[in-house]
């Protein structure tokens, strides 16, 4: 069944090479995921900070320092204190759908200014936060920050990046959110040393500094081809700018490719109520699982939450976000810059595949350890916990050069342009809702399951890995363009897509 996955069609050749006009644009445009990754990583240093807790979650400081009756599970179980991780995520799931609007109608550009002068607000506001209302406040404006940036970030990274150097190109912007994790555990590593209290407030506000380093570079921004020729219908304009980011004169076949796919766009009114047809039905269930199930590899409880995580096996503050730097920072930005290198070359699905079976082992062994060794009350031996951190990191690797890179690629790749934005903005806001629903209910979760957190992420894990194997075709070196043609090829999805294309024959 497996064999009849691979991709067998011959695909027109582009001619072109990487510029540094390409380079440098798609390293600005990536400078978004570093405002996402950063404030991954500096919500959950923060709210493990006692001074930061103390102002503003004063229940859960003294549940911490005080009440020895509570579960090592329950010490941070506090609804407020979810709502100011998950909070950003609501607000980047409504931004999500009105930078789908933008994205299209304007290009891919403003959507990328929009998300840099919002996250420069957020941080402002954030950091001078003297209340809980500021506070969430700063945390909504980041989101719909973030919910612009994750709209047009992917899609210009894949449109501007040659067939042959997508994959890598696009990873360049998970790369980016794992710098963005480490630099955020880093700054929380150095500001949880300030003895007057304050070093919340410099963790929060240095989301500015990537923040402004978007917006000005984002005035500079050339725009795609893509988006040029959807929007103005100036083939020549496009032209000169096709022959700018190739290197080359002749790129007459990526042209007329780009004009066919936005004549057909064209044709398209209402992108929302076109996705749902059944000829773009595989993208329709790759647009909401992938998404979906990225959410369930349980990564986004490691990072925003590490700190809390090593605290409650009975580390202290400053040695849970020494381990916070090295899991989640570290790995996590190694694996990723290995994936990047690898992506082309390999392919998507074997990196799915290694990096599945990966996760999965590393959750299993650790819910064993803390399932046998940790319980309501005390902590891990230095031994155990320091073996809980070394399974974090394998696991944070694996999701690293699968899941969180190609979760990311494989939506931005697959979409035709004439739905190009709206299944985009699908794939975002499926993102950001599943990440609120972890993120709100987490800290209850670890509270009820306690150790079985991990073998109810590691199922979905096996889950997410047969799925990818069973169902999702080779995207490799396939021009974005006529990646439409794959799903006519799987052994599955023909079924479906095949079945169209003879009624339009017939």
């Amino acid at each position: 069944m497996a064999a009849g996955l691979a991709i067998t069609s011959e695909y027109r050749h582009y001619n072109g090479k990487l510029t540094l006009i390409v380079v440098i644009s798609c390293m600005v445009a990536a400078m978004g995921g570093i405002i996402f990754g950063y404030d991954i990583g500096i919500s959950g240093g923060v709210t493990s900070m006692e001074p930061f807790l103390k102002k503003f979650f004063p229940e859960v400081y003294r549940k911490m320092k005080e009440d020895t009756k509570v579960s090592n599970y329950c010490k941070f179980d506090s609804h407020l204190l979810t709502t100011f991780t998950s909070s950003l995520y609501i607000a980047g799931l409504v931004a999500s759908f009105f930078a789908s609007s933008i994205t299209g109608a304007f290009g891919r550009k403003p959507s990328i200014l929009v998300a840099g002068a919002s996250f420069l607000a957020g941080s402002a506001l954030g950091g001078a936060a003297v209340n809980l209302f500021m506070l969430i406040s700063g945390r909504i404006l980041l989101g719909i920050g973030v919910g612009f940036g994750n709209q047009a970030v992917p899609l210009y990274l894949s449109e501007m990046a040659p067939p042959t150097f997508r994959g890598a190109i696009n990873i360049g912007f998970q790369l980016c959110v794992g710098i963005g994790v480490l630099s955020a555990n880093l700054i929380n590593f150095g500001t949880e040393k300030i003895r007057s209290g304050w070093g919340w407030r410099i963790s929060l506000a240095m989301a500015a500094v990537p923040a402004a380093l978007l917006t000005l570079g984002a005035l500079f921004l050339p725009e795609t081809p893509n988006s040029l020729i959807q929007r103005t219908n100036d083939h020549e304009r496009a032209k000169l700018m096709l022959q700018r980011t190739r290197g080359m004169v002749d790129v007459q076949a990526e042209l007329d490719d780009l004009i066919e796919a936005s004549n057909k766009s064209k044709t398209i009114d209402h992108p929302f109520r076109k996705i749902v047809q059944r000829k773009y039905r595989p993208q329709l269930v790759m647009a909401l699982a992938i998404p979906f199930f990225q959410q369930l590899t349980g990564i986004n409880v490691i990072s925003f939450y590490a700190p809390i995580l090593f605290r409650t096996l009975g580390l202290s503050e400053s040695m849970s976000l020494l381990s916070a730097v090295i899991s989640t920072g570290v790995v996590g930005t190694a694996a990723t810059f290995l994936s990047m290198l690898m992506v082309d070359k390999l392919g998507r699905r074997a990196l799915f595949q290694i990096g599945g079976i990966q996760m999965f082992l590393s959750q299993i062994i650790v819910g064993s350890i803390m399932a046998a060794k940790l319980g309501d009350v005390g902590g891990l031996s230095k031994v155990y916990a320091y073996l809980v951190l070394f399974f974090v990191c394998i696991y944070v690797a694996g999701f690293a050069w699968s899941w969180g890179p190609l979760g990311w690629l494989i939506p931005s790749e697959i979409f035709p342009l004439e739905i190009r934005s709206a299944g985009q903005s699908i794939t975002v806001a499926v993102n950001f809702l599943f990440t609120f629903g972890i993120a709100q209910t987490f800290l209850s979760m670890l509270c009820c399951f306690k150790s079985g957190i991990f073998f109810f992420f590691g199922g979905w894990v096996m889950v997410m890995t047969a799925f990818v194997y069973f169902l999702l075709p080779e995207t490799t070196n396939i021009p974005i363009e006529k990646m439409d043609e794959v799903w006519g090829e799987h052994w599955f999805w023909k079924r479906i897509v095949g079945e169209v294309r003879e009624d339009i024959k017939l």
